[in-house]
């Protein structure tokens, strides 16, 4: 009998878990899952959630669904993983096991930028976009911010998303407010080409959406955002995209290498550490052109079921042949039942080959889909 230890619950740890079970549905396997959530979320919700759409709630499903498919799962603060034991401690009990497989996430750092808590919306935060949303549904005209405060964040495109969704709303009520979104990148997408960033930043720009690129914010005042370069942006409403960080737990042990990210092997998510795989938002996925693969949960999920598969076929004794292919993308919802798609193969040689598609209210129902198909089938 193997254990399998899975650190994280998000798409990245339920593909793990759920692969094992597909293709050793026989085996004595135990698997264990920990996250110290009691739910999953499709994070994309969020922006239903800010502009009132839907809510959390319609979106939450029990983590702890997954004992019904022959998963152990545990509730409970990770409070130390020791890599070269394959160990992990979870509320004080340690549990060593025969694989380990991270899958943690990223931690949000709004401490990093000073005035960023007590005056932005964290608007990818659980409890912050709820707050969020209140405030906007209470908005009655001003300037509009939406700030991207970190490099490195979980699907680039979401905060775009959400300034369209919010230009459509307050121009529906027929709020008098000026908008502007700006990121500290040198464009919109730029893993996706200057085509790509143009396309996007046209769209903005037909809305009257004001775009702010290679804007790197330093601290957040009581009326406006303050960048390196001395400049500002007022606000009346802020809604903040809080730098991202790998969680505390990774940082404190051995497996980052002091790297801001927890580093793999690109094709097979193996770590430095015998036995050890990470995915998701917590690893550090570098691409052809020698930069980290964006954070999304489809690449999660992907990198999940490579590393189900090559697990599995080390336990049936065989040789892995599964290897992360780099295929994915994201939905950008633009307003008028309708969503784009940046979409390619992020791993592609000699540089990502990704392309943002034209929008139809076809990829929104795509997304509406995507959403709906993981929560039938993992949690029914």
């Amino acid at each position: 009998m193997a254990r399998i230890l899975i650190l994280g619950g998000g798409f990245g740890g339920l593909a793990v878990a759920r692969t094992l079970r597909d293709r050793r549905p026989d085996s004595d396997d135990e698997i264990i899952l920990v996250d110290k959530q009691s739910h999953f979320l499709v994070g994309f919700r969020k922006s239903w959630v800010l502009v009132g759409e839907s809510t959390l709630e319609e979106g939450l499903r029990p983590i702890a669904d997954q004992s019904t498919a022959g998963v152990r799962v545990i509730q409970g603060e990770i409070e130390a993983i020791d890599p070269d034991a394959r160990a992990a401690t979870v509320d004080g009990e340690r549990i060593e096991a025969d694989v380990l497989v991270v899958a943690l996430g990223a931690e949000l750092y709004p401490e990093k930028i000073p005035g960023f808590s007590e005056h932005a919306h964290s608007v990818y935060d659980r409890a912050g976009v709820e707050a969020a949303r209140e405030a906007l549904q209470s908005f009655t005209g001003g300037r509009v911010v939406v700030g991207i405060f970190g490099e490195v964040i979980k699907c680039p495109a979401a905060p775009y998303e959400m300034a369209l969704l919010v230009h459509e709303q307050l121009s529906t009520r027929g709020v008098d407010f000026e908008l502007e979104v700006f990121t500290p990148k040198p464009g919109s997408l730029p893993v996706a080409g200057p085509a790509a960033c143009d396309a996007l930043d046209g769209r903005l720009a037909a809305h009257g959406i004001r775009f702010g690129a290679n804007k790197q914010a330093v601290r957040v005042d009581a009326e406006a955002v303050v960048f390196a370069d001395g400049s500002r942006s007022a606000y009346d409403l802020l809604l903040g995209i809080a730098p991202h960080r790998a969680p505390q737990v990774v940082r404190n042990s051995a497996l980052t290498q002091s790297a801001p990210w927890l580093p793999v092997d690109s094709r097979t998510l193996e770590t430095s550490f015998d036995g050890v795989y990470a995915i998701g938002d917590v690893a550090r996925v570098m691409m052809a052109v020698g930069k980290p693969m964006p954070k999304a949960g489809v690449f999660a999920e992907g990198m999940g079921m490579t590393v189900g598969e090559r697990i599995a076929a080390n336990l049936a004794g065989e040789s892995p042949t599964a290897e992360f292919n780099g295929e994915g993308g994201c939905y950008l919802e633009v307003g008028n039942g309708q969503a784009m798609l940046v979409t390619g193969n992020f791993l592609a040689d000699p540089r990502p080959d990704v392309h943002l598609t034209e929008p139809s209210v076809e990829q929104l129902q795509q997304k509406f889909d995507f959403e709906a198909e993981h929560l039938r089938e993992w949690f029914a």
